[in-house]
């Protein structure tokens, strides 16, 4: 049992006897596949014990990019302790307080965590990691398209049921495939490639990344839209413009308007077609909740453009349920 092997880890590594009180506090959120239990050894300060299986390939990335980010300088936990045979780590507990657990605080309090998470996000563009280090597969074209099949998969087939030949039909359109090939072919970086508000930890004051495990190569466009297009935030017209300003303010870069459409679309179409399958699953229904949100923002992002013709019959239906 997962639970089993955390407790352990704890006690191995603090040499804690078998009758020791370590309470167990499960955290829930998050889709990466692996279990995550707050461990708190009476008289010691508490840790974070993550078990993972091997049924995700990123899950094996999460030690070594760990301590790649760290040596960079990065705001990434500390891992205390790791025990790759047994698939767990002790890493240090920087609290509860995410983004999205901040989003009803006024602009001025969230503001200086935005600002702390854009600057690891300008920093990441500019790192150079070891010849060794081996990342996810990277987003070339084929990974874009693997990502919209998987939209039209998850979504349009499975949670929506619409009419298989329809879906074919939409898929298969030309704008989606020229938006795959023109992000594919452009320079690439490292991304955090879920950089939205549950992994951006507050604490003392600076932004914390986590759930860095699928990191590779790609647009930094597509870390940037993945958190001012977040639906879990569902930001105002005002609070993206504000992001947008303090991402120019922080990189002394203006974003391609047309770059960062295209990314924030691929992004939007990849959440949806996670939202609806994970939630589909038992206890997973939170999920779905997400998908209108996301479905608003996707036909905002894609107003008057080429998009339309294949991704609004899908918005369309989600409307109407």
């Amino acid at each position: 049992m997962p639970a089993d092997t955390l407790l352990t880890a704890v006690r191995n590594y603090l040499e804690l006897g078998p009758t020791h009180t370590c309470i167990m506090e499960p955290i829930t959120k998050g889709a990466s596949g692996r279990t995550i239990i707050r461990l708190k050894p009476e008289g010691f300060p508490t840790y974070i014990g993550i078990h993972y299986t091997l049924d995700r390939k990123d899950n094996a990335n999460y030690l070594p990019v760990s301590r790649f980010l760290s040596e960079a300088g990065f705001n990434v936990p500390e891992v205390i302790y790791d025990n790759p045979g047994r698939r767990v780590a002790l890493v240090e507990d920087l609290g509860d307080v995410d983004l999205l657990s901040m989003k009803g605080e006024p602009w001025e309090k969230r503001e200086p965590i935005y600002r702390s998470a854009f600057e690891q996000l300008d920093k990441l563009f500019y790192t150079r990691p070891p010849k060794d280090l081996e990342f996810q597969p990277e987003f070339d074209e084929t990974m874009y398209r693997w990502e919209q099949d998987y939209f039209y998969d998850q979504v349009a087939d499975e949670y929506l049921q619409m009419n298989p030949a329809v879906v074919d039909e939409l898929s298969g359109h030309p704008a989606l495939a020229q938006m795959a090939k023109d992000l594919g072919a452009s320079s690439r970086n490292l991304v955090h490639r879920d950089f939205q508000s549950q992994n951006i930890i507050a604490h003392e004051g600076k932004a914390w990344l986590i759930d860095f495990q699928g990191m590779r190569r790609g647009r930094q466009e597509y870390d940037l839209a993945s958190l001012v297009y977040d639906p879990y935030m569902d930001h105002s017209a005002e609070d993206r413009q504000r992001l947008l300003e303090l991402w120019e303010e922080v990189s002394e870069e203006e974003p391609i308007a047309p770059i960062l459409q295209k990314c924030a679309t691929q992004r939007l179409m990849q959440a949806m077609g996670a939202f609806a399958k994970i939630g589909r699953q038992p206890q997973q229904e939170w999920y779905l909740q997400h998908i209108p949100t996301a479905a608003r923002i996707l036909r905002e992002v894609i107003a008057g453009s080429d998009l339309e013709e294949p991704l609004l019959p899908v918005l369309d239906e989600i409307d109407s349920l």
